[in-house]
């Protein structure tokens, strides 16, 4: 379906009963009310193919998918019947895209052979040859092929061109901008993506066509973390929704891709609101919630500190088909289940070579990896995130990459070199306004700081991190700002983890199960108490209990 064949826009006068009030409706947007009338209309008396198409776009975007593919299988034979085999053609086409789209890729792979067999019968030059190399083009991406993708894409562009056909024209260029992405070549890619955007914001396609471009356009900057384009086409997606009430596809989109730039923000109650919208939306069609709603907000509570809801909520993103990682293995690591946290990084880096998908793994993988203790996998991961940032080049991340370097070199020591790449990364996170990781980048700077024996400059950057993670709600993060922003003195020269083992004494837990939360040996855990008990210079867990209260550490 496309703006000037599927939707037609003829003259409404003179229509009777609910069939002029589907077209009035349809004309205003106003989709449900459309999809209804429309289809007591068809429930008296045949609808003309016309106003099949119309109720086919009316389902569509309320939702009623089943019903959308029925009208549309429907519009096809009506184009058989009457020897119109190219309209037939397009009809197929839309059939095998929605299945395509809902992950059928049998039954969608049959609509396309039989929209190409339509046009071999017809057997001259049309646009529906164009919109047909669009799924060979993603077959082709997915293959690797990214080059004979392109040309593939780029042969739908000049179809588009040589017919005028505003839909096949902004999907061609679109589709041209994400493998030029892919490939590395990410400004072109970009304009591209922008150039497909001025007709989709300027109102020039379908209904369907516009709301496909959004999602991807989005998708795919944010992807490679062009956050100020994800900000704007995402304040663009959601003016469109808004002004069509009754719209339900791509409406959940529109308020994840919101969440997700809420949340980058800092507006951790805004954007779990949001997420929460998300799912809500689709409720009454045939649309289930989209699984990026509930990981959004997974995300959020994990943050917060709220590992109940947020066990709960990555749950949810999985039975819906989205992967929650690295947002699950962060839990883990937070609820000190670091073997857990190490196994499910890996295994998700293990599943995917796409360089995009990994540089959104790598990030936790380095965490995870330090605070295992393997360094060594810490550096391989950091290194192939900095060859990420140096192939795509957008400030998140770079950002992401300094932190990282900075991490793996603030574990081998070298507090010299960590502080530099920190200050680097810290400077970005402020260019695209995200308070929470460059909190975190202040933190590691802290460390640095107090590692070449600057303690006054540690502490600045402590109470700078606690600020920020206080004004977030980031909870475990203030937790941790507490125990490190102790100054030496005051910590009697005790190591991080010598502090946490000091915590648990002092909670009156044994050493097994000291050793268990932890994940360490018993014999590592009395090590570690003969330690403190030395620095602290007493001799029993009494004492060193009633040292840590005096302290303020419980």
């Amino acid at each position: 379906m496309d703006s000037s064949d599927s939707m037609p826009r003829g003259n409404l006068n003179g229509k009777p009963g609910h069939i002029a009030l589907g077209h009035k409706a349809y004309e205003r947007k106003a989709w449900y009310d459309a999809y209804r009338t429309l289809s007591r209309a068809g429930e008296a008396a045949p609808l003309d193919v016309e106003d099949l198409e119309r109720l086919a776009v009316s389902a569509y975007l309320v939702g009623r998918d089943e019903d959308y593919l029925r009208v549309l299988e429907r519009v096809h034979h009506a184009h058989l019947d009457s020897g119109n085999l190219i309209r037939a053609a397009r009809a197929a086409f839309w059939v095998g895209l929605r299945l395509a789209l809902r992950g059928e890729a049998g039954p969608a792979s049959g609509w396309f052979g039989r929209a190409h067999r339509l046009l071999e019968r017809e057997g001259k030059s049309c646009v529906e040859e164009g919109y047909l190399l669009l799924p060979l083009a993603e077959q082709q991406l997915g293959a690797k092929a990214a080059d004979t993708a392109l040309g593939t894409a780029t042969r739908a562009a000049e179809i588009a061109e040589k017919f005028g056909e505003a839909d096949l024209g902004a999907c061609a260029r679109h589709m041209q901008g994400r493998i030029l992405i892919q490939q590395g070549e990410v400004e072109k890619g970009l304009a591209l993506l922008d150039e497909a955007m001025v007709a989709v914001t300027a109102g020039e396609l379908s209904p369907i066509m516009t709301g496909l471009i959004y999602c991807s356009v989005i998708d795919a900057c944010q992807q490679i973390y062009a956050v100020d384009r994800a900000r704007q086409w995402t304040n663009a997606l959601a003016q469109w929704c808004a002004e069509q009430p009754q719209l339900v596809s791509f409406t959940g989109s529109c308020l994840v891709h919101r969440a997700e730039i809420m949340q980058m923000n800092g507006f951790w109650p805004q954007a779990i609101e949001e997420a929460r919208r998300a799912c809500a939306v689709s409720r009454g069609s045939e649309l289930p919630p989209p699984g990026t709603a509930y990981y959004q907000q997974a995300e959020i509570h994990r943050l917060r500190g709220e590992f109940a809801e947020a066990e709960k909520a990555f749950r949810q993103a999985s039975s819906r088909g989205c992967e929650p990682l690295p947002g699950l293995a962060l839990l883990r690591l937070a609820q000190k289940r670091t073997e857990a946290a190490a196994a499910a990084i890996k295994r998700a880096l293990g599943a995917t070579e796409d360089r995009l998908l990994r540089a959104k793994l790598l990030p936790a993988c380095v965490e995870i990896m330090l605070a295992s203790g393997d360094i060594a996998s810490a550096g391989e991961a950091c290194r192939e995130l900095e060859e990420s940032a140096d192939r795509f080049r957008t400030v998140v991340l770079k950002a992401m990459a300094g932190h990282a370097a900075g991490a793996v070199a603030l574990s081998a020591g070298d507090h010299q070199n960590a502080l530099k790449a920190l200050r680097a990364g810290f400077e970005l996170w402020l260019q695209v306004e995200a308070p929470y990781p460059a909190a975190r980048t202040r933190e590691l700077m802290a460390l640095a700081c107090r590692g070449m024996g600057d303690e006054e400059g540690a502490s600045l950057e402590l109470a700078a991190a606690r600020e920020a993670f206080q004004a977030l709600g980031a909870a475990p993060d203030i937790a941790r700002i507490d125990r490190l922003a102790l100054p030496r003195n005051t910590r009697k020269g005790l190591t991080r983890r010598e502090l946490e083992v000091l915590r648990l004494v002092t909670a009156g837990k044994p050493n097994k199960v000291i050793a268990a939360e932890l994940f360490l040996s018993e014999k590592t855990i009395d090590r570690h108490l003969s330690n403190i008990f030395d620095k602290l210079g007493v001799s029993s867990r009494t004492a060193a209990a009633a040292w840590a209260f005096r302290q303020g550490l419980v």
